[in-house]
């Protein structure tokens, strides 16, 4: 199969490409200022999802079997929001399988937990952006796989920013680890697995690849210190200024259906002989 990956030189980008060409796909990658990673058999191509001309030309180029959009362009509505949207008007007319990769910040978090079929209310700009992306490419490219993922958690040599955020800390950066922030990390070679999955797959709708556990941003951020031999008493706790902010995702039947990879919860992803003593006085938020 041939794959193109949209943001390949982004954070979960780069590892999704590796293990397409590892799964034997023919890959190939954009990238927008910085080159992805030299992997061999890889195509890079330069895209700006601000420019439709530019991405019909490299869709047409590569005629990829399916298309999965992993790039970030935070909040700004001309990249996550109408990018998304061009870039699924492009596949869709060259009749190719898109997977889009979208947000748990989506929602607001003012319900229990989030199943696939809840409609998206976002409070942030980002989240806006994200929803707005998912509007487009449901309304373009009917066909697609939309996959809301949650806090995306590397490992000491592919860091992610939550990551080097915690090590900031702890080396003496200002800054406070809120425990009313609750999210389901995920690790990400996990979800690239999961992406690869339905990418190969025939699925269609939305789909959820949180973790298998929800947790606060400081309990992961203890988590990742003790995972990374560091001082995890040098971490402040805090709640956040605006109020809580609580958004779990759970994987239905819609996920189950298509997705058999299996999204592990961050206490096994980040286990280590030390790793009981991250757990002393933290509460864990187990998904149902």
């Amino acid at each position: 199969m041939r794959i193109l990956v949209v943001g390949g030189s982004g954070f979960l980008g780069s590892v999704l490409v590796r293990r397409a060409v590892a799964e034997g796909h023919e890959t190939h990658a954009t990238y927008r200022s910085r080159r992805p990673p030299a992997v061999p058999g890889v195509v890079a191509h330069a895209l700006d999802l601000r420019d439709s001309a530019a991405i019909d030309r490299v869709v047409q180029a590569t005629a990829p079997h399916v298309v999965v959009n992993a790039s970030s362009g935070g909040a700004d509505w001309d990249v996550t929001a109408e990018g998304a949207g061009r870039l699924a008007q492009a596949v869709a007319h060259h009749g190719a399988r898109l997977v889009h990769v979208s947000s748990d910040a989506v929602f607001s978090g003012a319900l229990p937990a989030y199943a696939e079929r809840h409609a998206p209310d976002p409070v942030t700009p980002y989240g806006a952006a994200k929803a707005a992306a998912e509007t487009a490419v449901r309304l373009l490219a009917p066909g697609a796989v939309v996959a809301r993922t949650s806090l995306v958690i590397g490992d000491a040599g592919h860091p992610s920013e939550h990551e080097r955020l915690v090590h900031g800390l702890v080396e003496g950066r200002p800054g406070t680890l809120w425990t009313d922030d609750v999210r389901c990390p995920v690790h990400v070679a996990d979800l690239a697995a999961a992406l690869c999955e339905l990418a190969v797959g025939d699925g269609a709708g939305v789909v959820h690849l949180g973790g298998a556990q929800a947790l606060s941003r400081y309990e992961l951020g203890v988590l990742l210190a003790v995972r990374d031999g560091l001082d995890a008493g040098a971490l402040r706790a805090g709640t956040r200024p605006s109020g809580p902010s609580v958004i779990r995702l759970v994987a239905g039947p819609e996920t189950r259906r298509v997705v058999r990879t299996r999204l592990r919860g961050a206490d096994e992803f980040l286990s280590s002989g030390h790793a009981g003593a991250a757990r002393t006085g933290n509460r864990r938020h187990r998904q149902e």
